[in-house]
């Protein structure tokens, strides 16, 4: 999905294969995962004469928004303040962190 959101036009199998290179996917996988993903309505498979051109239906932020929610509903009962907690027992936030959180809380607070 990263290689097609990144994508101003619509990929082919070749492109993703290039693009994944590096990650060790063979071809029957990446078309397994195509197929899945048009399948699940999250991308779409045009014909290009002999081939597809894949593009992405969902937007980046759509669906990381979703993967966050359900995370936070599974976990938390759909309570940030919990997950925020266990993360920072496992995870160092740094001062900067503490500073972003510090001015998004103050920036909800100020659209309330």
């Amino acid at each position: 999905m990263q290689v097609l959101w990144a994508s101003a036009a619509p990929v082919a199998v070749e492109d993703l294969r290039a693009a994944l290179k590096d990650e060790d996917w063979t071809d029957a996988t990446i078309r397994t995962l195509l197929g899945r993903l048009v399948q699940k309505k999250a991308i779409a498979a045009q014909k290009d004469g002999r081939r597809f051109l894949y593009r992405p239906l969902i937007a980046r932020g759509d669906y990381v928004h979703a993967q966050a929610k359900g995370l936070i509903d599974r976990f938390f009962g759909g309570q940030v303040s919990p997950f925020v907690a266990h993360f920072s027992a496992y995870e160092a936030l740094t001062e900067d962190d503490l500073a972003k959180l510090r001015r998004l809380i103050e920036k909800i607070d100020e659209t309330r």
